[in-house]
């Protein structure tokens, strides 16, 4: 059984670590069990995201990480030709798309207006800008870098990438192509660099649409902790997790009893945030 794990809100939250969370993924580690993180974050390259859990104590590579910038790289590469790619991105995070090429303003209308967590940056004429381009004739493609509505921080809840990409998608009359959780495009990413099947994975998250239900449409199997974003009301929603944790401490106890219940099962984990 494969596993995804969410991190922020099931391995730290408010930076700060959830207690246990590095004893968890040694254990992972420990057992050989193959998983990923995969995580909405966009404001972030791979490598920050490294050294952020190595801050924490878990080690890991950027190849055991899966983002939306990732999954987007792979899915504009093949489908834009030599159209660039207008960027509303943290700059940080502008270098996973350097192998792309880029759209400036006053070129020729981009094939792609890709849209991040700009977070604070957000402000009225960064996101008429990204209007104005999606009202060119031929449109351009809207690409979410997932579809996260909130998340939390140190100082509360903070809206996410959600809100803009709808806003956009409502004004410019386009559907987005969705590049994160909870979209089945980002799921099948993650299967297929585990090279797992969705019915011997399972999902580990705080977030009730984007990482259980996204999961379980997808067809993977779903587990809920009671940290991060949770709330009590996520679960009288109708999306019924296959199991609820009071936080990632209690996963290596739900594993070895649901998972490894068939001996000749091949154990895959994937970390979510």
């Amino acid at each position: 059984m494969a596993v995804l794990f969410d991190l922020d809100g099931v391995f730290y939250q408010a930076g700060e670590a959830i207690p246990g969370a590095a004893e968890v993924a040694r254990w992972v580690a420990c057992e050989n069990i193959p998983h990923l993180f995969v995580t909405n974050t966009s404001s972030k390259p791979r490598h920050a995201l490294v050294k952020k859990l190595a801050g924490f104590g878990i080690e890991t590579s950027e190849e055991h990480i899966l983002t939306p910038p990732l999954a987007a790289v792979r899915w504009l590469s093949t489908r834009l030709k030599d159209r660039p790619v207008a960027l509303f991105v943290p700059d940080i995070t502008r270098t996973e798309f350097s192998s792309l090429p880029l759209w400036i303003p006053g070129n020729d209308t981009p094939g792609a207006v890709v849209i991040g967590d700009l977070g604070k940056a957000w402000d009225f004429d960064t996101l008429n800008q990204a209007f104005r381009l999606l009202m060119n004739v031929p449109k351009p493609q809207l690409v979410a870098l997932g579809m996260t509505r909130y998340w939390m921080t140190d100082e509360g809840l903070q809206l996410d990438v959600a809100p803009f990409v709808m806003a956009l998608s409502h004004a410019a009359e386009v559907e987005p192509v969705v590049l994160g959780k909870p979209a089945d495009a980002f799921f099948k990413a993650a299967l297929d660099i585990l090279d797992n099947e969705a019915d011997k994975t399972v999902m580990i998250g705080d977030d009730i649409r984007g990482d259980i239900e996204g999961a379980q449409k997808a067809g993977l199997h779903a587990v809920l902790v009671r940290t991060g974003k949770y709330q009590n009301s996520d679960l009288e929603l109708g999306i019924n997790p296959d199991a609820v944790l009071d936080s990632i401490i209690d996963f290596p106890d739900w594993y070895k009893t649901f998972i490894l219940v068939d001996a000749h099962q091949v154990p895959v984990l994937v970390l979510v945030q």
